[in-house]
């Protein structure tokens, strides 16, 4: 490559950055869709309720949604830094135990707002971390898992949100421009649910949201 092609490539990488630039710097505010699964890890049960054959609240994988909007506040080539509101619904978390000691099943809710930064926010890939903080709502059945009324009730808790997660941005120009994709795992670490007759020992937990879904920039 001659020293003009060089520079005529150079010269058109800067032009195809500046408008890519300007578009990132139009398009501040951010929609998203996930769609996903909760895993949260089996607890042992202590105490005289504890069953003699499976003594463990088992919690199931909740099929799970999650809003957020998101303000870009910074963008540059190699990083953004964008304010974050993810809503999380997971709106059946069945359990089971070898006991009647918990209830049937229970709904999460989170909303933790966040600051989530970017790398290379301008390219086809961009992978992202994010932390924040807020609340979670627990709403659990009537019932137990077998039989009888449970004795437990809602709860709400603090709660800290920690994530990582990719950014496809196939398109930059054209009528898709503003379309996204997105892969992510966010852990939730809560407060537990309210579990009078389950002796866990434990006051929070960990509740991992794994899923992807769809960006729409605004």
């Amino acid at each position: 490559m001659s020293g003009k092609q060089a520079a005529l490539a150079i010269l058109l990488l800067g032009i195809c950055t500046a408008g890519t630039y300007a578009s990132a710097q139009d398009e501040k505010n951010e929609l998203t869709g996930i769609i996903g699964r909760i895993f949260i890890s089996d607890q042992g049960i202590h105490g005289p309720n504890a069953p003699s054959i499976n003594p463990f609240v088992r919690s199931g994988r909740g099929l799970t949604f999650e809003a957020d909007y998101a303000r870009l506040l910074h963008v540059a080539p190699v990083f953004s830094v964008s304010a974050e509101v993810p809503a999380v619904f997971n709106l059946d978390e069945d359990l089971g135990s070898g006991g009647d000691v918990v209830p049937s099943d229970y709904r999460q809710i989170f909303v933790t707002p966040a600051v989530r930064l970017n790398l290379f926010p301008l390219t086809a890939f961009s992978p992202w971390v994010s932390l924040g903080g807020g609340f979670a709502h627990f709403t659990e059945s009537n019932a137990l898992n077998y039989y009888g009324t449970n004795p437990g009730g809602s709860s709400t808790s603090g709660v800290l949100e920690g994530g990582l997660g990719l950014d496809l941005n196939p398109w930059k120009r054209g009528e898709f421009r503003r379309l996204g994709f997105r892969g992510q795992v966010r852990d939730f670490w809560s407060g537990t649910p309210d579990l009078p007759l389950a002796d866990t020992g434990k006051t929070r937990q960990h509740n991992y949201f794994a899923g992807g879904g769809v960006i729409w920039r605004f």
